[in-house]
């Protein structure tokens, strides 16, 4: 018996939430007194620095391409775990719910923290869009925890990190006909550092000094959904309640106003900067930090201030 951590792979590359997830996977390992088992894809690359963050044993197979395919060979491995765990990222969050009914398993999402105990699994979860704080316990035949990423944490700790194959059939009930995948780019659920802007930016020409920004920070870019729904901006940039929920060190909003259904998304950053020229901006009340002011004056200003900065270093 183990804990059983499905690791994910970006176009066969190993991110900060692949190692996340192994992290969380040895902390509660550790609380329960077993090893670490990690389910990859036979595509990743060098699958064994995975042990770097403490899986014991490394199982790679043929994933299937989409989410219900991809729970079914997890199901096949469940009899064997103590707890399964997996990232929160769009192909996670679909996978964790089919893989709890599938496994006739428990299931928290919107992790935040590693299991307080183990008997039941004890954990936090955020709730209400993020707003408040609930702690659960899973008292079903198998736990699964999806977590959040970017709010446990990565921790290098060596476990055995033996690899060998492994096969589990899935069946897909339907067929991915086109891929694509960003390239470039920093990933907005793992980043540690989002620049987005609203309709304040009064047109998509004028988002190269976002971009610029987000460069010099080394972040992803975000924006609104009304920026999204227009077209200025990709809707995979979107983040709100009902985009993408980042979790970032620094969340950095410009031009966008703060509707509730916008701060449900990003509440959780641990650092919120706001730029606006509306005094009266509801995201003012939320923010650690405001700039009241004009976005093509204040961000120029950023972009040179933080080159200076760096070139001091």
């Amino acid at each position: 018996m183990s804990i059983i951590v499905f690791v994910e792979d970006w176009n066969n590359v190993f991110k900060k939430a692949s190692f996340e997830a192994v992290s969380y996977a040895k902390s509660w390992a550790d609380l329960a007194g077993t090893s670490v088992t990690a389910i990859t894809s036979t595509h990743a690359q060098d699958p064994g620095t995975l042990a770097t963050y403490g899986a014991d044993r490394i199982l790679t197979l043929s994933l299937s391409a989409t989410p219900f395919g991809t729970a079914q060979q997890l199901a096949a491995m469940a009899e064997e775990a103590t707890g399964i765990v997996i990232a929160g990222t769009s192909f996670g969050r679909s996978v964790a719910p089919a893989l709890a009914a599938l496994a006739n398993g428990s299931l928290s999402t919107n992790t935040t923290s590693i299991p307080s105990s183990i008997a039941p699994v004890t954990v936090e979860r955020g709730a209400f869009s993020s707003k408040g704080i609930e702690t659960i316990e899973l008292s079903g035949n198998l736990p699964i925890v999806s977590f959040v990423p970017n709010s446990i944490g990565i921790v290098e700790t060596h476990g055995i990190g033996a690899v060998s194959s492994f096969d589990a059939a899935g069946t897909d009930l339907l067929t991915v006909t086109d891929k694509t995948v960003a390239s470039g780019k920093v990933a907005l659920p793992e980043a540690e550092v989002v620049v987005s802007a609203g309709r304040g930016l009064k047109g998509p020409e004028n988002w190269a000094m976002i971009e610029e920004l987000a460069t010099v920070l080394g972040a992803a870019t975000a924006c609104s959904k009304p920026v999204s729904d227009i077209g200025w901006r990709p809707h995979s940039e979107h983040v709100g309640q009902t985009g993408i929920q980042v979790n970032p060190n620094l969340y950095i909003a410009i031009g966008i106003s703060g509707a509730i259904q916008h701060l449900a998304g990003v509440s959780a950053s641990k650092t919120i900067v706001v730029v606006n020229t509306d005094t009266e901006a509801p995201f003012f009340k939320a923010a650690d930090y405001g700039i009241v002011g004009d976005a093509f004056e204040v961000v120029p200003q950023l972009v040179n201030a933080m080159r200076a900065f760096k070139a001091e270093q």
